[in-house]
């Protein structure tokens, strides 16, 4: 499709993208899978080739393009190659945890930890679900009691993305009572007495992609790694989710391509009653309806970025793509290996990965019925 959202920096971004996920990503992706983890060179090799912190300041080693349109050219070469779930880490690294430390860390913590993140020597995570609470942010039960220049951390988080790797975690403790208003953000780094992490978590896809629990037992923070203000960290969280949410649409909509991909290639090639299966009629209404609503979705996603750029991007629109590209990601997947047959159902077939891959993405980030919620409201309903 002609995607006009796009200039001709980011044509040669793209170049350059697919270059580096093809020679340091692609070749590794299999081991990584079977590890349940990527290798930390994943990170500092993006980092040497300046493909993280792209937005961040120059003078903290960042490349000073605040242009959400090269974050999603990254997704989409990530999902395009298969290599989605090791993708994923460096993605979050740079879409949705990167900004927090951008827009909330004073000069002395910009100088700190900026470098690191960008040069992929520290790995991010950020760590908000927590077991038995899942989307609902104003029931964390994780504390942060304040004890001179520090704070006291108990409880445990859950399904932490980057969980393991992670070298530098953004906390979402609560520090009050209210709801809303008793929630702060804090950085804890590796190390830290108190803080520990369980082993890898095995999921059903998304194996690359390593996720963790982690606990706090009386885990000492300094105050001078609080990010923004104490008890605001709830609205730091909520003017971070709407990025969050789309971040998680492009790779929604440029999954759901790549299986649509695979599957107009096999259906092609795959013979049945002396015929390519591609040419039955059925096979030929599905793949129309696919790619219907892959283009259309992909306009949808493309606008939201150009909006996001803006800063125009309502939370209503983010959650508008987020659960619409989720749900047709599933919903594409499960057509897709069925036109498969038997084939699709066996592990050698890429798209038995995408369809395990994909179904987490209708979850995290606010589940599809989330979603709905915060559209309804906006109605006012």
């Amino acid at each position: 499709m002609d995607r006009n959202h796009f200039e001709h920096d980011h044509v040669l971004f793209r170049d350059a993208f697919r270059k580096f996920v093809r020679s340091e990503v692609t070749p590794h992706n299999e081991q990584w899978e079977a590890n349940g983890i990527c290798d930390r060179s994943m990170f500092t090799a993006a980092g040497s080739a300046g493909f993280l912190g792209t937005q961040v300041a120059a003078e903290y080693g960042g490349a000073d393009v605040d242009d959400f349109r090269f974050n999603q050219i990254m997704m989409e070469e990530f999902e395009l190659a298969g290599v989605g779930s090791a993708g994923s880490g460096i993605c979050m690294h740079n879409d949705i945890i990167i900004p927090y430390f951008i827009e909330l860390c004073n000069d002395e913590q910009k100088r700190r930890w900026l470098p690191g993140l960008c040069s992929g020597e520290l790995i991010s995570a950020i760590a908000m679900t927590e077991p038995g609470v899942g989307s609902d942010l104003g029931q964390l039960a994780t504390t942060a009691t304040l004890d001179g220049d520090h704070y006291v951390v108990n409880g445990a988080k859950t399904f932490i993305s980057n969980g393991i790797n992670a070298d530098v975690l953004i906390l979402a403790a609560r520090t009050g009572a209210d709801r809303h208003k008793g929630i702060t953000l804090m950085v804890v780094e590796a190390g830290m007495p108190g803080f520990s992490r369980s082993s890898n978590l095995k999921k059903i896809g998304r194996h690359s992609q390593d996720t963790a629990e982690l606990s706090f037992a009386d885990c000492r923070v300094p105050v001078s790694n609080r990010l923004g203000a104490e008890n605001q960290g709830f609205y730091h969280m909520m003017s971070n989710l709407p990025q969050e949410r789309l971040n998680i649409a492009m790779s929604a909509i440029a999954a759901a391509n790549y299986s649509f991909e695979l599957t107009l290639e096999y259906v092609k090639q795959r013979e049945a009653f002396g015929k390519p299966i591609g040419s039955f009629q059925n096979s030929r209404f599905v793949l129309a309806e696919m790619k219907t609503e892959i283009t259309i979705g992909q306009e949808f996603v493309d606008r939201s970025v150009v909006a996001l750029n803006r800063g125009e991007l309502t939370p209503e629109e983010a959650a508008m793509a987020k659960w619409w590209t989720t749900e047709l990601q599933n919903k594409v997947n499960d057509r897709c290996l069925q036109l498969h047959g038997g084939y699709g159902y066996m592990d050698d077939y890429s798209i038995s990965r995408a369809w395990r891959d994909g179904r987490v993405q209708t979850i995290y980030g606010g589940t599809t019925e989330i979603m709905k919620e915060i559209i309804g409201r906006s109605l006012g309903l």
